[in-house]
């Protein structure tokens, strides 16, 4: 987890999303990878969280683990269970735990999902990375156009010359093809 405390607003939990998530989808240790694999194509879903009995996170199952712990080495989706195939204790997020600190977490140690749990450490959601991608853009839109803005501001008399300079040399180039 992040050791920093966050500042509202840039807590999981505030995001405007964070309260429209659907509920993570999740089962237990002894369900099926059938059973799983079902659920997860019935609700659209690339993950399944399982939990214990008092909600609390002990693995995920990606469409990659059915694929690389099951279909590759042939096991039978009905006779195996979600435990023989998920990862266990998987990185978990507080929902009081600051968003930009676990998307650098999640892209500098690979993983795609992160389930939120509550100060009870229950689940209450899972982000993607694309979750935390589509809740930065705005502001990295902002920032992209606050650097730019300042870098030309800054430097406006090189871009008057580099563009005086410019526009003489094409001038040139069109006038000397012109004579001849």
């Amino acid at each position: 987890m992040p050791d920093k405390v966050s500042r509202p607003g840039n807590r999981l939990m505030d995001r405007p999303e964070y309260k429209s998530k659907q509920q993570p989808l999740t089962c237990s240790l002894d369900t099926s990878i059938f059973e799983a694999v079902t659920l997860m194509s019935e609700k659209n879903f690339g993950a399944i969280v399982v939990i214990d009995t008092y909600n609390k996170v002990l693995g995920v199952v990606t469409e990659r683990d059915v694929m690389n712990k099951l279909v590759a080495k042939e096991l039978d989706a009905h006779k195996s269970v979600v435990s023989d195939i998920m990862t266990k204790d998987p990185r978990v997020a507080s929902e009081t735990d600051d968003m930009l600190d676990w998307l650098r977490i999640m892209s500098n140690e690979r993983f795609r999902r992160l389930p939120v749990v509550d100060n009870n450490g229950q689940i209450k959601a899972v982000f993607t990375q694309g979750d935390f991608v589509s809740y930065t853009w705005p502001d990295l839109m902002y920032q992209m156009k606050s650097i730019a803005t300042a870098t030309v501001t800054k430097n406006w008399p090189f871009f008057l010359i580099g563009g005086g300079v410019a526009l003489y040399s094409l001038l040139m180039v069109v006038v000397i093809s012109s004579i001849n």
